[in-house]
C-alpha cells in the first residue's frame, strides 16, 4: 500500500510537489490491485498510461529533432524507439526506483510483476500523464529530460547491447559470445528467463526479462559495462 511518505518521497526525488495527490496514487496503481479492492476502488494507471505515452512521442521527437539536424526521418525514428521502448524506460526507471512505489495484486506481486519491464515502463509513462495533468507540459518535459533523454548514448548501448557486444568481442579478440538460459519463473504465457553471457570462457554478465532477447539485451550491457572497466 502507497503511503504519504512514500509519495513525498517521490516527489523530493523528482523535485516536483503534486497538487493532486490522487494523480501520483493513480500513476502508481496497477490494475491488479484496484481489482482485489472490495470498496473505495481507485483507478489504475492506464489512461494517464496512454496520456503519458503521446506527449513522451512528442517531447522526444522534438528532442530528435533539434538535437540531430542531419538524421534522416528513418534514423530518428529509430532512435525514438530505442528511447522509449520499454527496455530503456525500465532502464531510466531504476534510477528513480519506480518499482518500489507500485501498488501491486498480491497475485500479480506473488509472479515477479514488480520486476516486469512492461509494467514498469507503463508507471514511467504513466507518471509522466500524472505530472502533465498536474503541472502541465513544463513538469512533463523535465522529467523527459533528466530521466529519459539525460544519457542517449547510454540508452542507445543498452537497447543494442547485443550487437555492440558482438563487435566489442570480435574487435578485441576476446572469444566467442555465447548466451545460456539459466531458469524460467512465472505461468507459461508470462514467464521470466534468465540469462547468462559468457564472452570466452568468462560469464561477464546475467539478465531477466519476459523474453529471452530482453534478458540477452540485459546481460550483454552488463558484460559491456565489465569490459569497459578493465579498459
Amino acid at each position: 500500500m502507497l503511503k504519504e511518505t512514500d509519495i513525498a518521497k517521490f516527489e523530493k526525488l523528482i523535485g516536483y510537489t503534486f497538487r493532486d495527490k490522487a494523480l501520483i496514487t493513480q500513476a502508481f496503481t496497477h490494475s491488479s490491485f484496484v481489482n482485489e479492492q472490495k470498496i473505495n476502488k481507485k483507478p489504475d494507471y492506464e489512461r494517464l498510461e496512454f496520456l503519458g505515452d503521446a506527449i513522451l512521442e512528442m517531447i522526444s521527437s522534438a528532442y530528435l529533432f533539434r538535437s540531430f539536424p542531419d538524421k534522416k526521418e528513418g534514423e530518428m525514428s529509430k532512435m525514438r524507439a530505442s528511447l522509449v521502448c520499454e527496455g530503456a524506460l525500465a532502464y531510466d526507471a531504476a534510477a528513480l526506483g519506480i518499482k518500489d512505489y507500485i501498488q501491486l495484486g498480491k497475485g500479480e506481486e506473488s509472479t515477479g510483476g514488480r520486476n516486469k519491464e512492461s509494467i514498469i515502463a507503463d508507471v514511467m509513462e504513466a507518471v509522466i500523464g500524472a505530472l502533465f495533468l498536474d503541472g502541465g507540459i513544463e513538469e512533463s518535459k523535465r522529467f523527459i529530460d533528466a530521466y529519459i533523454l539525460s544519457n542517449i548514448e547510454a540508452v542507445q548501448m543498452f537497447v543494442d547491447s547485443k550487437s555492440i557486444l558482438q563487435e566489442i568481442a570480435q574487435g578485441e579478440n576476446l572469444g566467442e559470445v555465447r548466451y545460456e538460459i539459466t531458469g524460467e519463473s512465472g505461468p507459461e504465457h508470462d514467464k521470466i528467463f534468465e540469462v547468462r553471457v559468457f564472452v570466452g570462457d568468462d560469464n561477464l554478465g546475467e539478465g531477466t526479462g519476459k523474453t529471452k532477447k530482453a534478458a540477452e539485451q540485459q546481460a550483454a550491457y552488463k558484460a559491456i559495462l565489465v569490459l569497459k572497466n578493465k579498459q
